[in-house]
């Protein structure tokens, strides 16, 4: 997934990072020593946000502190490692009290560290000052629900993204379609897909599915389905079994599949996703489900891995549409999902409300237009950054305004990569010839095995 990952630099051993427990001062004219770190390195990975933390946050922090008359000292360790070693490591620093004082975490961690104990709801470690941020007034509900478990904040959102249906309008022109296209149900798809077909267009619609595309498929494929018939996949400690959504969402997989409207050999393919950007770039695919990143990383006409010259021009967007109106999640009649990164105060740190500020302060209107100049444009949280730094951009004012209000997330819970493949495997096996149903009951065999039991299963 395109989601600009953040994982966190921790006390561990080859990586050089202090413990929150080492951290001196903190009486009156000591001196507060502050750890910040993020999976960062300058000329390797996530190069940018290690120049911007080192070279910017942390002298502007520490002279407003100075201001105030503290003495706050700040050190970032940067490092570049993969995202798992990362969160094993981690795991382990929280566990016997050590980490970082700032530290960063995948979202999807996020209910895991919370139910082991990990991570701490802000205001418990923090104070009330972590519930009155004026920042929170500019982060949208949905986008909080990131950084929520169980009703209480454990965290501010770092970014988010989101997923739309893009479309070629010179395929759509050749087919009669419109160019401000915006389908309100499935059935809308469906009809595109098939005018498509018969103008010539080799791929109509494409969704992703199966194992091959891994997360891609559950992101960009099941789970967006799944929430337009008005689903989750988990709720209220509860998973989604052989439910009529699951089967409805598998029912448009047949329908696209075994209808001809999409390749379903693309979705075996070990690059599958990869030749799916390939295609779409070379006008033979005609509707696909994406995020964000197919618009900024694969048909950016500058720096795509599949560069569209013609994308402003070429490339339209539209909002995922409930099964019917009114009929997706909530009640909602368009729907998405999202991922995103989180940062937060490390329970184990001496001094928690410092270290509530220096998170505060990398969140900060100043520290996001700051990080997101010079070609490094993307979602904030901030809906008032956004409205300033997306300008020019309409894509991503799009997502902002339009997506992110409607969105969901995927459970932050340790079984969920599980459940995804089991999702993954449903998928595969529609488009593979098994009926709906059949899919959907074989998923729900698998689910109990995965989460404990029938008796955390609601069909």
């Amino acid at each position: 997934m395109a989601i600009r990952k953040f994982a966190v630099v921790i006390a561990a051993a080859g990586l050089g990072l202090a413990a929150c427990g080492q951290s001196s001062g903190g009486g009156s004219g000591d001196t507060i020593e502050l750890t910040i770190a993020q999976n960062a390195i300058a000329g390797g990975k996530n190069a940018a946000a290690a120049g911007f933390v080192a070279a910017w946050v942390i002298p502007k922090f520490e002279a407003a502190q100075k201001a105030k008359g503290k003495d706050v000292k700040v050190k970032f360790v940067p490092s570049g490692v993969d995202d798992e070693q990362y969160k094993t490591k981690l795991s382990l620093d929280l566990k016997s009290g050590k980490g970082a004082d700032v530290i960063d975490i995948d979202g999807i961690w996020a209910g895991e560290f919370a139910q082991a104990g990990y991570i701490k709801p802000l205001a418990d470690v923090v104070g009330p000052e972590a519930e009155s941020w004026d920042g929170w007034s500019q982060i949208p509900e949905s986008v909080q629900g990131l950084a929520t478990y169980e009703g209480k904040k454990y965290a501010l959102p770092v970014g988010t993204d989101g997923r739309v249906l893009y479309f070629n309008k010179t395929l759509f022109q050749k087919a009669g379609l419109p160019a401000d296209w915006q389908p309100k149900s499935w059935q809308e798809i469906l009809d595109a897909g098939t005018k498509l077909k018969s103008s010539g267009v080799p791929v109509p619609i494409q969704i992703n599915a199966g194992t091959a595309m891994g997360e891609a498929t559950s992101m960009q494929g099941v789970l967006p389905l799944l929430a337009g018939a008005g689903g989750q996949v988990e709720q209220d400690g509860k998973w989604s079994g052989a439910s009529q959504p699951l089967k409805d969402a598998l029912g448009l997989y047949q329908k696209i599949y075994g209808g001809g409207l999409g390749d379903p050999k693309l979705q075996q393919e070990a690059k599958g996703r990869d030749k799916s950007f390939q295609q779409f770039a070379e006008g033979k695919i005609g509707i696909l489900m994406e995020g964000d990143y197919f618009w900024r990383g694969v048909v950016n006409p500058a720096t795509g891995v599949a560069p569209m010259k013609d994308r402003d021009q070429n490339v339209g967007y539209a909002l995922i549409p409930a099964i019917e109106p009114g009929k997706g999640i909530r009640g909602q009649d368009f729907v998405s999902m999202s991922g995103g990164a989180l940062r937060t105060v490390n329970p184990n740190s001496k001094h928690p409300k410092e270290a509530f500020e220096l998170l505060a302060f990398t969140l900060s209107p100043e520290a996001l237009k700051e990080e997101t100049k010079d070609g490094n444009v993307r979602i904030t949280p901030r809906t008032d950054v956004n409205k300033e730094i997306l300008a020019g951009q309409p894509l991503l004012t799009f997502i902002s305004e339009k997506v992110l209000p409607l969105t969901a997330y995927r459970p932050p819970v340790a079984v969920y990569p599980q459940v995804s493949v089991a999702l993954q495997e449903a998928t595969a096996a529609v488009v593979g010839g098994t009926a709906p149903d059949q899919a959907a009951a074989d998923y729900q065999k698998k689910l109990e095995g995965i989460v404990g039991g029938a008796g955390n299963i609601a069909s």
